[in-house]
């Protein structure tokens, strides 16, 4: 057994604390450890306090379980953070992130982790979490921070290069690179597609049939991908049964499919030789090609926004399943097997000195790409041992998509001193250096207006 100290923050969320919860306590492994929940929101703490003890009880956890409402009281003495928040209300400030720039004739194509909305996002955000490091600094120095929280790359660098905490970022986005391989070779390699699988937008109308595919595609297939996260690109697809080299017939079958499957997708391939993985609608976060008001190539790529009213709902019908769960009107089926989307493999593998390969963690480039900058958070394979969290070296990007990538890199390190500093100057040269923005004036129209609206969210800017 590794009994260790976990500190959960955001645990009361209805989907990512619950799984957690679930993959942290079915772990023989981690019996008799001390499960720290930290949620601002007490009675979403008080429901996964209840279901805590339950799955403590009949699983056998033999774990301590605490609970708080404020993150400095669980941290002392924690050997690992795992940090999945959002500044609240998320769907409704997504939808002003995006409502905003739209007042200055700017079409963001999703507003979440690029574009004028991702510097607001990750502005918003960027201030919990230094204030979270800060006091891990204080009460947990050598621990390891496992983020989950969005932008991914600009949290990552906050804290990588505004504290000394160690941070691996983790993030289930290249699972839609198995999905669409799988996809492409079913036929070939005896996958069942059940009907729905039309995209790979993050809808309830396409999730549940893109989730078989997936299943089966990873048992079979091992990708390698690596750039920024939600911006990587396919280095390889190999069949684990034979090792052979699948990216050829891939590519092939690719091909032959409907040219309205991920459009944007398509034409990235062409143009620039490598598979972009995440998927239409996060890929164009990144583009400087999808949001001209006179051509609308949304329109052409039928990239859609964010469901938000629709999310905001389905985030209540899963409260009400926590609940159930919580108070024994369900059993706990459901539950096991549950994935922590890697929380599990980082904490089992670094307290017992295991070695375990990870499809894909958010670090800082120590050489792992050669062709993007030093320290820069990069998205590739990683190796976890006891020693950490290593990115595996997979060598240099292609030039063309390595300079998108220092792109968005340069782009995501002003939004993260403009955050860190409350440095308006900064916040500009963002804004303007980001590929949706073409204009000074509108670019500072924008800001003053995210800045007024977000006053009391982002506080170091008026200070």
């Amino acid at each position: 057994m590794l009994p260790t100290k976990i500190v959960v923050i955001g645990a009361g969320s209805a989907s990512f604390g619950l799984n957690t919860l679930a993959a942290l306590m079915q772990s023989p492994r981690l019996r008799e450890s001390h499960l720290a929940l930290v949620d601002c929101n007490a009675d979403a703490l008080a429901l996964v306090d209840r279901l805590a003890q339950r799955l403590n009880r009949e699983w056998d956890a033999r774990m301590t379980v605490t609970t708080h409402t404020h993150h400095a009281e669980a941290l002392e003495g924690a050997e690992f953070v795992v940090l999945s928040i959002e500044v609240t209300p998320r769907e409704r400030l997504w939808r002003m992130d995006y409502e905003i720039p739209l007042r200055y004739g700017v079409r963001q194509p999703y507003a979440e982790n690029g574009g004028p909305g991702g510097f607001a996002h990750a502005a918003r955000n960027i201030v919990p979490v230094m204030e979270i490091v800060r006091d891990m600094e204080q009460l947990c120095p050598d621990a390891w921070l496992i983020n989950y929280t969005n932008p991914m790359v600009r949290i990552c660098d906050a804290i990588a290069r505004y504290s000394r905490i160690k941070v691996v970022g983790l993030c289930h986005q290249i699972y839609v690179g198995y999905a669409v391989v799988g996809l492409a070779l079913a036929a070939d390699l005896g996958f069942t597609v059940p009907e729905g699988f039309t995209d790979t937008r993050a809808s309830l109308s396409t999730i549940p049939a893109r989730e078989v595919v997936i299943r089966q595609a990873v048992e079979r297939l091992d990708i390698q991908a690596a750039g920024l996260n939600h911006f990587t690109w396919m280095l390889s697809v190999r069949d684990r049964l034979t090792g052979e080299d699948l990216y050829p017939l891939f590519a092939a079958r690719w091909a032959q499919m409907d040219p309205a499957f991920e459009p944007l997708t398509r034409r990235m391939y062409e143009i620039f030789g490598l598979f972009p993985v995440p998927g239409d609608e996060h890929l164009s976060e990144y583009l400087p090609w999808v949001s001209d008001p006179v051509t609308r190539p949304w329109e052409k790529y039928g990239l859609d926004l964010y469901e938000w009213d629709i999310w905001e709902q389905v985030r209540d019908v899963r409260r009400e399943e926590m609940a159930r769960l919580a108070d024994g009107r369900l059993n706990l089926d459901s539950l096991i097997g549950a994935d922590s989307e890697g929380a599990l493999e980082m904490i089992e593998n670094i307290a017992g000195a295991g070695r375990h390969y990870h499809l894909a963690v958010n670090v800082p480039n120590r050489g792992a790409i050669a062709n993007l900058p030093e320290g820069a958070i990069v998205e590739v394979p990683g190796i976890i041992t006891g020693a950490g969290v290593q990115g595996v070296c997979v060598g240099a990007l292609p030039e063309p998509i390595a300079e998108l990538c220092r792109r968005e890199i340069a782009v995501a390190r002003l939004c993260v001193d403009a955050a860190v500093k409350g440095d308006r100057r900064a916040a500009l040269q963002c804004l303007l250096l980001d590929p949706v923005i073409t204009d000074i004036e509108v670019a500072q129209r924008i800001l003053d207006d995210y800045l007024t609206t977000y006053r009391e969210y982002l506080p170091q800017f008026w200070q």
